[in-house]
């Protein structure tokens, strides 16, 4: 199976325009708590969802929060309305967001994002400010130890 890394290059290649959240945007920031999927925050715009659509057509994408898991369209149209994809995928799975709780819709994700360099490739990650406000928004159980996490770490970098 394909590492995270590889499924956020493959996003970048293919011209998809994303900020990683969630689990992976605290990993990326030093924290240990890790998940089983990919999220991003991303515009659903019939562009975006093309240039999503061709990075991973070859993947098998399934709509995994619907018992059938039936695959998505090869037409972007066909998504337009949507607010959020969850897909499962032969790299694992990946989860499009149109906002986050707690920071807000795409543009102001991307306002709230830093550049992080992986393996000499540049990605937008949700600041740890933002990731922690929206962790503590969510509120599951979960999501504050990960919030306690990231405010360690946050502390550790200011004390620097």
């Amino acid at each position: 199976m394909a590492s995270t890394l590889d499924l956020l290059k493959r996003l970048s290649d293919h011209g998809v325009e994303y900020v990683v959240v969630g689990g992976m945007a605290g990993v990326l920031h030093g924290g240990g708590m890790v998940t089983e999927d990919v999220d991003v925050c991303a515009p659903l715009t019939p562009d975006n969802l093309a240039h999503l659509l061709a990075a991973i057509k070859d993947l098998n994408p399934r709509h995994r929060m619907n018992p059938e898991q039936p695959p998505l369209p090869e037409d972007a149209g066909a998504l337009a309305g949507f607010k959020n994809l969850y897909l499962a995928t032969n790299w694992g799975q990946l989860d499009i967001l149109g906002e986050i709780t707690g920071v807000g819709d795409y543009p102001e994700v991307r306002r709230r994002a830093v550049a992080v360099t992986l393996a000499g490739a540049s990605y937008r990650v949700l600041d740890l400010d933002a990731l922690i406000a929206s962790k503590r928004a969510v509120g599951r159980p979960r999501d504050l130890q990960a919030a306690r996490e990231l405010e360690a770490i946050r502390e550790r970098i200011r004390g620097q």
